[in-house]
């Protein structure tokens, strides 16, 4: 089985995106960071735009991106980041499987929604925090009325296979309890005016810790 994903379409894309990101999302991004120390894995980097965002009381980033054009862009931006970043350009399931020493903290970032089996990757990434450990999340997430209407329709149609397997309707923070965290801080914000008919504008920002 490859370790990497082909997604030129998507990966173009998503190039684009990530270097017009709005304020807001970039201010969500510092703040999904803030106070991260020791090593730290990062699930699906993308081009590495979380990386200029990571205090200096990280030691180590281990970042995970499996799209091959993505990861090239990652691996640049790793390269100028304010601490010690490396990119791994394999799935998170394959990484996962290989077995890897404790992290201090996890980070997903607009992730969860593509991953195929979001539930067991979480249970995985929780086995392979330190107790104490804490994920930081940033995701967009199931919404409620009309604009669930939206995301059910979007993740049934062509949204996951424009969007790199991304699934608008997902109910991320109950698969993050379901895999034993305890999430603390959390809260959800719009990153968009409410009015626009887009399936991908509320986002969930939070912490989940591993009990001791």
């Amino acid at each position: 089985m490859s370790n990497t994903v082909d997604n030129p379409f998507f990966a173009r894309l998503w190039t684009v995106m990530s270097t017009h990101e709005t304020d807001a999302i970039r201010r969500l991004r510092r703040e999904n960071l803030a106070g991260l120390s020791g090593r730290i894995l990062e699930v699906g980097a993308g081009t590495g735009t979380n990386f200029e965002f990571y205090p200096d009381t990280v030691t180590e980033v281990v970042a995970v991106e499996p799209e091959r054009l993505l990861a090239g862009h990652a691996q640049r931006a790793a390269a100028a980041a304010p601490v010690p970043v490396t990119v791994s350009t394999g799935t998170v399931e394959q990484f996962l499987a290989a077995g890897n020493e404790p992290f201090d903290a996890v980070v997903c970032s607009l992730v969860l929604c593509s991953i195929e089996n979001p539930n067991l990757v979480l249970q995985q990434l929780h086995s392979l925090l330190r107790p104490g450990g804490e994920l930081r999340y940033l995701e967009h997430i199931a919404s409620a009325g009309g604009r669930a209407r939206l995301q059910k329709i979007a993740d049934a149609t062509v949204w996951p296979r424009l969007f790199g397997n991304c699934h608008t309707h997902r109910n991320t923070e109950d698969s993050i309890v379901g895999a034993g965290f305890a999430v603390s801080g959390a809260r959800r914000e719009w990153t968009m005016p409410r009015w626009l008919p887009l399936p991908v504008a509320e986002f969930a920002i939070g912490r989940a810790v591993k009990p001791v």
